[in-house]
Formats: C-alpha cells, structure tokens, sequence
C-alpha cells in the first residue's frame, strides 16, 4: 500500500499553457516598466529578460525568478524593492499565460487520498510567485501536508538532493511512497533514485519522449484512474 504520494503539478495535476515570446506581452511589460521609471523599449526588455535568466542559470542550479525582475529595474537605476520585483513578475505571469485548468477531477482526488489517510506531498520545478498563487487560484493550496517548489530550494528535479529535502523533512518511508508526475526524466528518473515507487502520466505537456519504465503507467490524466492505482 501507498501511505505517501507525491504529485509534481504542471502537466500532472493541471493544464497550462504559456507564451513568453508575444510582442503584445512585452509591450505591456515595457510600458509597466516605464511607469515604475524604467524605460525599455519591448524588444530591449525582452532581450534584456533572457539575459539575465541565461547569466543567473550560470550561477544558480535553479533561480528565483523575482530577482530577474529587480535586476531589469537596477539596470536602468530606477528604485524597486522586492514586493514591486515579485508584483511585476506576477504581471508578467498573468500576460503570458494563455490557458490555465485543472484536469477532472484532480481536486476530488486528492481530496480522497487524503481522507484515506495517505499523506500527500506537491514536488514541482517551479518559482513559488507563480506557483503559489496558481494553487491558490485553483482552489488546492490546502490539499497537500506540504509544498516544496524548487525556486525555495536552489535544486530542482531529477536533482535527488531536491526528493531527499522532502523525504528527510518529513521522514518518509520510500518504500511506500510514490511519485506522480508526467516527465520521464524530471519526475520518474528522478523519483527512482531516491528510491521511489513511481506513476508517469501523459499529458499534452509531456517532454516528447519514449515512455519511461514507471511502475504504473497511464496514457492520459485521467484522476479516476490514478485514485485507483494509489490506493490499493
């Protein structure tokens, strides 16, 4: 039997999609900018983004991407503490996204798991000022015993320093603990070394690869089905 079961989230949990690349986003962005005293033209900030996060990326085995933000402000010496640095990026984030849901039944289901009494972990390569307030707006934020969200953590999957903060926080038996997630390296490589049991599901946003060799393997994020395969 599963007692613990821990969910990466995009692609596993919900459907999103993004476009960082529309000029319609960086116009609006260059124009927030020059509000705050920052003057960028929208193809100057876009570039000067992508920078940044490539010149942090160097540094950093996974960054907080707020700093990215206070940075475009330093730049061009205008004045930017961090609440305007993380309020900016969650503009940001609101701009580029173009599509944002859970699948079926996914609250249910956790929701379910957990009145079963299995303890429910999220585990996702994210930046927690999108993340956190995503969960928030998907009404899940309250279904998991804890969150870990890599941009927390300076480590992200497959990383197994990043599985073993979790586990060693909440002295988890990995021999009954599994992870879900829909990316064969990230998720289930991942999970297999810290020794994991794992379930890869395939979504629409799953890395174009070959299926991994997961315990349990679903064609589709289909919640019903996962329920069923936690707890047995």
């Amino acid at each position: 039997m599963y007692k613990t079961c821990i969910f990466d989230f995009y692609g596993t949990l919900c459907d999103i999609r993004t476009d960082e690349t529309r000029t319609e986003l960086w116009e609006k962005l260059a124009l927030f900018y020059g509000f705050c005293g920052a003057n960028y033209t929208p193809g100057e900030l876009k570039n000067s983004y992508f920078r940044i996060v490539s010149e942090l990326e160097k540094e950093f085995w996974e960054i907080q991407i707020e700093r990215v933000f206070k940075e475009l402000f330093i730049r061009k010496g205008a004045p930017a503490d961090d609440a305007l640095a993380i309020h900016t990026g969650q503009f940001f984030r609101l701009l580029s996204i173009e599509h944002l849901r859970l699948y079926d039944g996914a609250k249910d289901m956790l929701e379910r798991l957990r009145k079963n009494g299995r303890k429910v972990y999220l585990l996702s390569n994210a930046q927690r000022i999108f993340t956190e307030y995503e969960l928030k707006y998907l009404g899940i934020w309250f279904s998991f015993d804890d969150i870990f969200i890599s941009s927390d953590h300076n480590c992200k999957k497959p990383d197994v320093e990043f599985y073993n903060k979790l586990i060693e926080k909440h002295d988890i038996d990995v021999s009954t603990a599994i992870m879900i997630g829909n990316d064969g390296t990230c998720d289930i490589a991942g999970a297999k070394s810290a020794g994991l049991h794992t379930l890869y599901v395939k979504s629409d946003i799953s890395p174009d690869e070959p299926v991994p060799e997961a315990d349990h393997v679903l064609y589709s994020p289909d919640m019903a089905k996962v329920a069923e395969i936690l707890l047995k």
